[in-house]
């Protein structure tokens, strides 16, 4: 896959061509500083992932992705940070960021560029636990306007807590293939890719008790 990376120390820019690039399916095309310069090589390059930070100077990492996904809505972008601060990682859900990593985490990020490659939406942990109390209190929606019935609510609302597969199964008395197939019924009505996905929009569009 080809990337480019963008990250406001150009030591950190190195230093992640260097780990990345040791990784045969990967190939770092270009790498620069500010948000700008990420517009400029995302029209030059059309990579298969633009890699970026958040806090730059100039125009943010956020700024950045928004006009390139405002152009290019296909765009996968992943955002490498050390920053969780709330709103920025409600802004990169919003605008449709393929992910959102902590840089402490550097062993996940060649694991998760290929995830976003496959499809997948990524998340790291500490975002993904902080998910609940950030989209609470959203629009409450209908599920039944997506012809979602009862247990596929079920098996959602467990999917949004955390549960695997097995834990679902184990709590509804039900096999891992029923859930397995309960999961991509679920994903096809809502056109969601994967249970990452699926757990965003149930925060989304649930109103907090």
């Amino acid at each position: 896959m080809r990337i480019i990376i963008i990250d406001d120390d150009p030591f950190v820019c190195a230093s992640l061509t260097t780990i990345l690039q040791a990784d045969s399916d990967i190939e770092v095309v270009a790498s620069a500083t500010s948000g700008e310069e990420a517009i400029r090589l995302y029209r030059m390059n059309f990579p298969d992932i633009l890699l970026m930070d958040i806090q730059m100077n100039g125009m943010s990492g956020l700024d950045a992705g928004e006009k390139i996904l405002k152009t290019y809505p296909s765009a996968k972008i992943l955002f490498l940070t050390t920053f969780s601060d709330n709103e920025y990682i409600i802004k990169a859900l919003r605008m449709g960021a393929k992910g959102y990593l902590i840089k402490q985490n550097i062993e996940t990020i060649s694991p998760s560029l290929k995830a976003v490659m496959s499809g997948q939406s990524v998340f790291g942990s500490e975002i993904v636990t902080k998910l609940p109390s950030l989209m609470s209190g959203q629009r409450e929606i209908d599920l039944l306007e997506y012809n979602i019935n009862e247990r596929e609510k079920e098996v959602i609302e467990l999917v949004a807590k955390g549960f695997s597969n097995k834990e679902i199964a184990d709590t509804l008395y039900l096999s891992e293939g029923t859930i397995r197939n309960y999961l991509s019924t679920i994903l096809d009505k809502l056109e969601l890719r994967d249970r990452t996905q699926l757990a965003v929009f149930y925060y989304k569009h649930h109103k907090g008790n």
